[in-house]
């Protein structure tokens, strides 16, 4: 009978391991197969063709400027940006969003770039805009997140394209990159400035 115990424990031990393993895998293979998917990146939004929730963000401790849904409003298209300093992906859409804001066709359209700071620290929130620039016309701190739980942010960076009359047109979930610039973002701007 202690032989048969022998023969057993060795097993009943690396079941828990092969169980983690065998999840892990699956894990992989779902990640792997949504990355290779264009859809995955375009989870709807409950919000687009609808104005802005009612907000009113502070500026960064430090630095000028805080925004509110009335900023949204004016009759130009804008575009909030949410990104925080410990947000690797918004490190790498950056540049783009500098070169963005320097953009002749943006700027004829009245384009205003909004970057709503994401539950980030004030000084590390000055230290990421020093050290990468500041594409923005004006920056909002969500120091709670309330604001990004009512846009419906599910993670950082995303960025949203509005109409001149406040309403959300269009939802980029995920770091802009040169394609996603090209493909979505800009059409949905000169969309949402056609109407």
């Amino acid at each position: 009978m202690s032989e048969t115990k022998k023969r057993r424990i060795p097993w009943l031990a690396i079941l828990p391991l092969v169980l983690f393993a065998s999840l892990a895998g699956l894990f992989k293979f779902q990640l792997d197969r949504a990355k290779d998917n264009p859809e995955a990146k375009s989870l709807p939004s409950a919000l687009i063709g609808k104005k802005t929730p009612t907000f009113t963000l502070p500026a960064v401790d430090g630095m000028a400027g805080g925004f509110s849904d009335a900023d949204l409003a004016k009759g130009k298209v804008s575009l909030v940006n949410v990104f925080a300093s410990w947000c690797v992906p918004c490190r790498d859409e950056h540049p783009l969003l500098v070169q963005m804001a320097k953009d002749d066709k943006l700027r004829g359209l009245g384009v205003k770039l909004y970057g709503l700071n994401y539950k980030d620290d004030a000084a590390n929130a000055r230290g990421f805009i020093t050290q990468f620039g500041n594409p923005y016309d004006v920056i909002g701190a969500d120091r709670s997140g309330r604001t990004g739980i009512d846009w419906g942010v599910y993670g950082v960076p995303e960025t949203f394209v509005l109409r001149g009359d406040g309403t959300i047109a269009y939802k980029h979930i995920g770091p802009i990159t040169p394609e996603s610039l090209r493909e979505k973002l800009m059409p949905a701007i000169e969309a949402a400035a056609k109407n």
